[in-house]
């Protein structure tokens, strides 16, 4: 028999498929919800459940809060003890997402932010690779534009914005492509549908600015900092034209989701030579050794669930 599945529901764990909520909930109804996507990977070796760069993903969900107008029932401290204990609680032993949201809570009907009740959740599913990782990805530049700062902030992840991602993966898997591009109001590249994107020339790395309409990716940050000071790599933000892409030598989505991985042709042009490219494999190869707390000098961004000392 299957082990019984928790959730952190209305302030208390509770069996997953309690976890329910109102259909007059305002954020079932607007979209007015702020969330996380955490990865927990699974060591072998030391027979514990790694939680990736939590503290970073729960600070930046406090952030989504403050521009969403949701009061915050639990800090940072407290998200990351409730994130360990619902993991143990599961007895979760393999690659696991964890996704927190919180949410405006009120029921009824009415477009606005301020002074609606808020509450908070958090559950966790098996996952494995979002994308692939060796091959390389079949990408096409979406038709819908990227949302921008002055509509929905780009700087929260606000769960109604996804419908933007929504159409242009819909818009790339209708036609025969893994993933789509967005492009910027003023044409300049931004990000996937839910990834921010490297591109490598010359043996530099490049990817968009913030400016450009891109989220602040926890991910991103990891491999500029890994690509700098490990690998001794450049890294430049700065704008991106459509056209450069094609003429990457090598390009590779980043995200929680999609870890690292490569792109092997834009708009039907091949990137380099097709899959993935030298750079990227090392970027890649060392990503998944510190997010599996193999390399010790980043060890303090992986939190042990059954070793927790919080």
């Amino acid at each position: 028999m299957d082990m019984a599945r928790y959730a952190f529901f209305e302030g208390a764990f509770v069996p997953l498929e309690e976890a329910k909520i109102s259909v007059q909930t305002h954020a079932f109804l607007y979209g007015t919800a702020v969330f996380e996507g955490i990865r927990a990977y699974w060591s072998e070796e030391e027979q514990d459940l790694l939680i990736f760069r939590m503290r970073e993903h729960y600070e930046r969900l406090l952030q989504s809060c403050k521009i969403l107008q949701i009061t915050p029932a639990y800090s940072v401290d407290d998200l990351c003890r409730i994130t360990v204990e619902l993991l143990a609680k599961n007895n979760d032993r393999e690659d696991m997402y964890i996704r927190p949201i919180y949410y405006k809570s009120q029921l009824g009907i009415g477009v606005q932010l301020a002074g609606l009740e808020d509450d908070f959740l958090v559950f966790a599913v098996p996952m494995g690779p979002y994308l692939d990782l060796e091959k390389g990805l079949r990408v096409k530049v979406t038709s819908w534009r990227h949302i921008d700062d002055n509509a929905i902030p780009m700087r929260a992840k606000v769960n109604g914005a996804y419908v933007n991602a929504a159409l242009a993966k819909s818009d790339a898997v209708l036609d025969g492509y893994d993933e789509s591009i967005f492009l910027t109001a003023d044409g300049h590249v931004s990000e996937g549908s839910a990834e921010n994107l490297f591109i490598v020339r010359k043996g530099k790395l490049i990817t968009p600015p913030v400016t450009d309409d891109i989220l602040e990716g926890i991910t991103r940050a990891t491999i500029i900092e890994l690509a700098t000071r490990e690998l001794g790599l450049e890294v430049i933000e700065r704008p991106i034209d459509r056209t450069e892409l094609y003429i990457a030598d090598e390009a590779f989505f980043v995200g929680t989701g999609a870890q690292v991985s490569p792109i092997a042709e834009i708009d039907r042009r091949v990137i380099g030579n097709g899959g993935i490219g030298p750079i990227s494999r090392k970027i890649q190869q060392l990503y998944f050794d510190v997010v599996k707390g193999k390399v010790p000098k980043y060890r303090h961004w992986c939190q042990p669930v059954y070793k927790a000392s919080l």
